[in-house]
Formats: structure tokens, sequence, C-alpha cells
């Protein structure tokens, strides 16, 4: 019963069999969740020597500022526990004893829940947040608590708070000299070292999407209201999402299916699948870039992908009148909210007092305290909420509609392009302008505030700064599942990028 349960969840093992009660422990820097999950099952390793393992790598891993909280303790306890659950004949659950991780605005019954910033180190929730209780409900074990950009509003990673390493900010897992990218820094890079087989991250424009594309990783950022945003510390109700990150897209289409329920997703048959490729999404690609992407939308035609060359008007011109202005506006309430309800004895302005990172410092106080957005001179600042209404009312719509049209015109299954339009550029103060930043969600921000799914697939490295490449894929609302399929074609197309340091 127990080999059916596994078969039916994880597929095949692709491990060697070994004997033994721990069992050695198997490759970690090609092991996925899904694989991990088989060996633990089948008793060719025990989840605590699993779990010692990962914690060793983490442990040597401590420059790249990937933790806020590594629990040791309480990881070895939980996979202890699974490991007695299994010895007792209990049906295999989807990830027994596997070893994930969790962004830290994510809330983690018993360990604090900072999300980056010296206001909240003190708040200890009494309870998971719902999509992390589904894991452990699933067999899960915690490792920690996954660094990450300050308060999630920015993309760089570069938070001088939680450091563990000499060096301040999350460091990329390919070359510590990089920037991560955000705000999901900390688990990207966790999977991408390999210090982890797979986590959880949030998304408001880009934010598990991005940080995969520059550290090797998979993840889906899901439609809107896939997931339950209950014990998730917020920017935007309208737009934000958690959602999985992981070595390969079969560990993301599982722990997705932890989450959400349903069947188990098959890779998808790319013979006659088309994708559109917008303009827009191909603008300030670089050199190692543009190689990549267009290399593999070869070989995507010759596996019989019909590429379809579509024009979006007006789509960023829609894009930034919503995303700003939602945004901005909701974060003030929308914090203020959960800061009450959650527990954490911090009012907003004790929370803006502490901010360290500029960059979050500036947006708090110039901007979402006064419930602001920037204007051109003479004004330079005017009153959020008229922009506001108008993009709930008018131009998110006509968005949501630009998208619709497109799909349907054009007989889409997906929109692709390069998921950043560039290989992680130097870590530093620098890494969170303005400028860096507009650049770096060119592309995954007007899905997001569509609301759409999109799923960020690892397609090889730079060909000349060995840095990873990132491909997207953005499908219509619900279709989620089938965006992992084809994600899941293209990764068993291209194969898997080697592992960060």
């Amino acid at each position: 019963m127990r080999q059916f349960l596994v078969s039916i969840w994880v597929g095949p093992l692709v491990l060697a069999g070994c004997a033994g009660t721990g069992g050695p422990v198997p490759d970690l820097t090609s092991l996925t969740a899904s694989e991990a999950a088989a060996a633990v099952c089948s008793g060719r390793v025990s989840s605590e020597t699993l779990t010692r393992a990962y914690l060793a790598r983490a442990k040597a891993r401590t420059a790249l500022n990937a933790f806020v909280t590594l629990d040791e303790a309480g990881a070895l306890t939980a996979a202890r526990q699974a490991d007695a659950r299994l010895a007792s004949g209990a049906p295999c659950l989807p990830l027994q004893g596997v070893p994930v991780v969790v962004k830290d605005n994510i809330e983690a019954a018993g360990l604090p829940t900072t999300a980056g910033t010296p206001a909240l180190k003190g708040f200890v929730p009494k309870a998971d947040a719902p999509v992390l209780q589904k894991l452990r409900d699933a067999g899960a074990v915690l490792l920690g608590k996954t660094n990450m950009h300050e308060l999630a509003f920015g993309i760089s990673g570069f938070n001088a708070n939680f450091n563990t390493g000499p060096q301040p900010g999350v460091r990329n897992a390919y070359d510590p000299s990089k920037m991560s990218g955000g705000s999901s820094s900390g688990t990207a890079v966790a999977v991408g070292a390999r210090m982890a087989p797979a986590g959880l991250g949030t998304d408001t424009g880009g934010s598990v999407r991005l940080p995969c594309a520059l550290n090797g990783c998979a993840s889906l950022r899901p439609t809107m209201g896939r997931y339950d945003q209950t014990g998730i510390a917020p920017i935007s109700h309208t737009r934000d999402t958690a959602g999985p990150m992981a070595v390969s897209m079969n560990d993301v289409a599982l722990l997705d299916r932890v989450i959400a329920g349903g069947d188990a997703v098959s890779a998808a048959n790319l013979q006659g699948v088309r994708l559109g490729v917008v303009p827009d999404f191909m603008a300030n690609l670089d050199v190692d870039t543009r190689g990549a992407f267009d290399a593999a939308i070869q070989r995507l035609q010759a596996a019989g992908v019909t590429v379809v060359p579509v024009a979006m008007p007006r789509l960023m011109e829609f894009n930034g009148l919503v995303g700003f202005p939602v945004a901005m506006f909701e974060a003030h309430d929308d914090m203020v909210r959960y800061l009450r309800e959650r527990g954490t004895g911090v009012i907003l302005p004790q929370l803006v007092a502490g901010i360290t990172s500029p960059d979050v410092k500036g947006t708090y106080e110039a901007l979402v305290m006064p419930r602001k957005l920037p204007a051109p001179p003479p004004a330079n600042l005017v009153d959020a909420e008229p922009a506001y209404r108008a993009a709930l009312a008018t131009h998110r719509p006509a968005l949501i509609r630009l998208y619709t049209d497109t799909f349907a015109l054009h007989r889409l299954d997906a929109l692709v392009f390069p998921t950043v339009p560039q290989v992680a550029p130097d870590a530093g103060p620098q890494s969170s302008s303005l400028e860096t930043f507009g650049l770096f969600i060119q592309n995954t921000d007007p899905g997001s505030n569509a609301g759409l799914p999109g799923v960020q697939v690892p397609i090889g490295l730079g060909a000349t700064s060995r840095l990873p490449v990132g491909m997207e894929l953005d499908g219509p609302a619900g279709s989620d599942r089938r965006l992992m399929a084809l994600g899941m074609a293209i990764e068993q197309l291209l194969g898997r990028v080697p592992p960060g340091r």
C-alpha cells in the first residue's frame, strides 16, 4: 500500500538503492523534493539523515545570508517524528520527511516571523499560516525561516538585518558577489545552493519568479485566490500570493497539489502548443539572457511548439496605472490590519521607525504612511486614493481584458518571455535603486497585476557570466496546472541547470 501511495504522489525514484536504517545520504546537488519523499518512503534514507545533511549544508553556507532562523532542534524533532510515523506502518505522506524552507513573512508556529524587519523580531506566532500547515500536514520538515528584502518591498534582497555572513544582504547562490533577487531571496538561494530542495515564498510583482530566475530554481505564482493568504505579512491584498519554489517543476507541482488539491500533473506534450511572444517583454535584454532564451525557443520549436508574435497595445501603460497605485495604497491598511489581527504587539508607526533599508524606509515614509504617489513637478506628490480607485475600477479590468482577448485571439496556451531581462548584477546598496527595481520587474509585473498564474523555469547559464537565466510562461487565470505541465515538459527538454555553490 505504501509503495502504491508513493507511486501516485511522487513517481519513480531515480536514486541508487541503499541498505541500513538511516541509509547513506543521497547526492543533495541533484536530489529533488519528489525524489527525497520517495527515498524516505521506501526506506532508502531516513528523514533524520536527510535533514542532518541539509542542515550541515546550510551551516556551511552562512555567508549567503539565506536564513533568518535555522531551526536545527525543531527540524530534527520533526524528522524523527516522520521516521517514527513511517516505522509505525502509517501510510506514506506526499512530503514524508522532506526538508523545506519558508520565507520569513509566512508565519510558523513557535518561530519568529520578522518579515525581514527589526520591529517584528520578537513576534512569535502560535500557529502556522495555512499554506505552511498544508506542507506540514503532508509530512514536510521545516528547516527554518528564510531571509528576504525588508517587508518584501523590493527585488534585490539587499537587507542589512539578520545577516549570518560577513557581507550584508542575501547573496546569489552562484556568485556571492551578485544580487540574489527578491523579495523571496533566502528561499531562492537556499534552493539554488541546495540547502533545501523546496520551499515557499511570496509574490506581489515577481518575488517568487525573479529570485528563482537569478538562482536557478523553478517556481509558480498561482492565480490570485488559489492559496490562502492568512498569516502572511502583506503588501497588497489585490496582488499578494504565496508560491512554491523548488529544484524542479515536478516539485513545484507537488507543493501546489499539497496546498491547492487536485490530481497529479504530468508533463505536457509540446507538439501543437502555442506560445505568444510580446515585444515589450523582449526589451532591455543582455547578451547572455538573449542567447539563452533564443536557444531555448529554437529547441521548443524543434519539439513542435508554435511561437506566435503577439502585439499587446497599451500593455505597459495599463500596467503602470495599476501596479504602483494599488501596492502603495493598500500597503497602509493591509499592514495595519495584519499587525493588529495577528497579535504582533506592534503598530505601524513603530514598524516604520525600525526599518533599516533606505529604499523601504523612504517608500513607507514618503508614500505609504501619507498615502501619496509620485507626480511630476511642481506637485511631486499627489493623493493616492484617486489613482487607486481608478486602477480598480478602470485600468485593472482593462489590463485583464487585454490578456483575455490576447489569449483567445491567438489561441495561446501561454505567453513566453525571459523572466528577468538580465542576469544578476552586483550585490550592494545600488541593487536596491529604483532603476534596478523597474528593470527587473519589467516582465513579471504585468501578469501579477492581472492576477494571472506564471511559472518560472531555469533554461541555462549565461554563456559569459555562467549565471542562471530563466523563462516565464504566463497563462489565463486558472491555468496553473496547464502551466506547470508545460514547465515540466520544458524542463525535460532542456534539462535542469547545475546547482549553485
